[in-house]
């Protein structure tokens, strides 16, 4: 072979060497190029994902009202229309599934729920047709929780509370109340027709104060009220219905309008619609009457304990109390920094303890004065006789000064060095633990009381044995009780030290008459009202 064909050999193979080298380099960089684009599109993806996202969550806080706890959301969407709802009933003896047919006779496509705590026994025989649903509140525990709300079941703008024993007559009827609460929308938040048995519906005004515990009702001559009296079937809204932070509490209506008048809600009384009731009355028999009173009455306890009321004023003026008595503790357990666990709640004391305060310190001022033993009203107990001849609205004591030369006047007192003794009416009258002063509480079981502190004087200057870590607890020149002067408290005449601005700003310091203040305002603050 001559040098030249050599040379040529020689090159071609180192083409084709180049040749294959580049292609294998070629299809290397294609295989990463191919898994970057992979890891890429993937990583694209995640972005598109997370920007989405993003944006939802953004325009849900853009739309929540940041003055106010979110409501809850809609569990689904709302369409135009009326859902039944049945949930005033009892197992033992009710109509409900003769007041399902009657909506299913006139509208036999009508949406109805039936709402009850547990599986109701007997069964209630409703119709198996799709439209009528049974909600148990109670889910059973292999249950998702969607089972047990009956938002999830109501898929109508509104939702019409009828009660057991209702028929319906005409479509009609549904229509008059729908037409009703749009011509009042934005006015009336509900709209509310008699039942036959109720006859016309009495509109009540609600005053409903949490802090006081307290619910008043009193009749109202308006179409606009905050709550009706009588059986009724009631049309609301079902956003409304279900942003309540208790809407199937029972009794359903009581529930309803004690929450729906702390929001400012009004429910209109609806002209000429009336809807009738089943062919027969329910609880027939004497034993099913008794039982459904009894049952009714301890759900109405159980309604106002859940709301914290223990005071109802009935539209006629009758009280109805759901609080403490002297055959129960008191409302609040042991107080720790002069702060009861009532002030963290913002509540101030509850009125049954007010009354049994009230109670206690008039028969104990009757029994000091038939003893002759002198005595006046005392610290935070003169200073709520100046302010509101009453107890302090969030006191939980009474404090009553004597004199030590007088304690040998009353039996009650005079006895107690050999323990605590339980009179005739039930008062229990003791040396208290803390230090050299007597306590009479209400009851053995119910320890509201009033605090009695002996002063004696010295040189001129009433002092004492014991002093507690209370800024008014100081000694006091005799002056200011002599003479006592009579003042209110409490529904009596009681004897108090006279120039009593300057005894009480002498204990708690200037200006204490005109600047109300919780007892210890480094543990609570009394919030300002204007």
């Amino acid at each position: 072979m001559s040098k030249g064909n050599k040379r040529l050999t020689k090159r071609s193979c180192y083409l084709d060497s180049l040749i294959a080298n580049t292609a294998e380099f070629v299809k290397s960089t294609m295989r990463v190029s191919f898994c970057q684009m992979l890891l890429t599109g993937a990583i694209m993806m995640n972005l598109v994902v997370l920007y989405y996202v993003s944006r939802t969550q953004q325009q849900m806080l853009k739309h929540r009202d940041p003055g106010k706890a979110a409501t809850r959301r809609s569990a689904v969407s709302r369409a135009p229309g009326v859902t039944v709802l049945i949930r005033e009933f009892e197992d033992f003896e009710n109509w409900v599934a003769g007041v399902v047919k009657s909506f299913l006779r006139e509208r036999p496509g009508q949406p109805i729920v039936v709402v009850a705590d547990r599986l109701p026994y007997p069964p209630l025989g409703l119709p198996t047709q799709p439209n009528v649903q049974l909600v148990m509140l109670k889910a059973s525990p292999d249950e998702p929780p969607h089972v047990s709300r009956p938002e999830f079941y109501i898929h109508t703008e509104y939702t019409l509370l009828v009660p057991d024993g209702v028929s319906l007559d005409s479509t009609q009827q549904l229509d008059r109340l729908l037409q009703e609460f749009e011509v009042h929308k934005g006015k009336v938040h509900m709209v509310a027709a008699p039942t036959q048995t109720a006859g016309t519906l009495r509109c009540l005004q609600l005053r409903v104060s949490l802090k006081e515990w307290s619910a008043v009702y009193s009749l109202s001559s308006a179409r606009l009220c905050d709550a009706v009296d009588g059986d009724a079937v009631v049309l609301v809204r079902t956003e409304d219905l279900f942003n309540l932070s208790q809407p199937m509490g029972r009794p359903l209506l009581t529930s309803l309008f004690v929450q729906s008048s702390l929001r400012g809600w009004k429910v209109r009384v609806a002209e000429s619609v009336a809807f009738s009731s089943y062919h027969r009355s329910l609880f027939m028999s004497a034993h099913n009457r008794w039982k459904a009173d009894i049952t009714a009455k301890a759900r109405l306890a159980q309604l106002f304990k859940d709301f914290g009321l223990k005071r109802v004023v009935l539209a006629n003026g009758k009280e109805q109390w759901y609080g403490c008595s002297k055959d129960t503790p008191r409302c609040f357990g042991t107080v720790h920094d002069d702060t009861p666990e009532y002030l963290y709640q913002d509540r101030w004391t509850p009125p049954c303890c007010l009354k049994a305060l009230r109670q206690t310190t008039k028969y104990v001022i009757d029994i000091l004065k038939s003893s002759g033993v002198r005595y006046w009203l005392e610290g935070g107990t003169l200073l709520g006789a100046v302010r509101h001849q009453d107890i302090i609205p969030w006191d939980y004591d009474v404090d009553l000064g004597i004199y030590l030369e007088d304690v040998e006047n009353c039996e009650f007192l005079r006895s107690l060095d050999s323990g605590s003794v339980v009179d005739e009416n039930g008062y229990v009258w003791e040396k208290a633990v803390e230090g050299d002063f007597y306590r009479v509480q209400y009851s053995q079981s119910n320890h509201l009381h009033v605090d009695l502190w002996p002063f004696y004087a010295r040189e001129g200057i009433m002092t004492k044995n014991t002093w507690m870590d209370h800024r008014q607890d100081v000694e006091f020149p005799e002056h200011f009780l002599k003479p006592l002067v009579p003042m209110q408290f409490a529904g009596v005449t009681a004897l108090a030290p006279n120039n009593h601005r300057r005894f009480l700003e002498l204990k708690f310091g200037e200006g204490v008459i005109e600047n109300p203040e919780y007892p210890n305002p480094a543990k609570k603050k009394l919030e300002k009202v204007d």
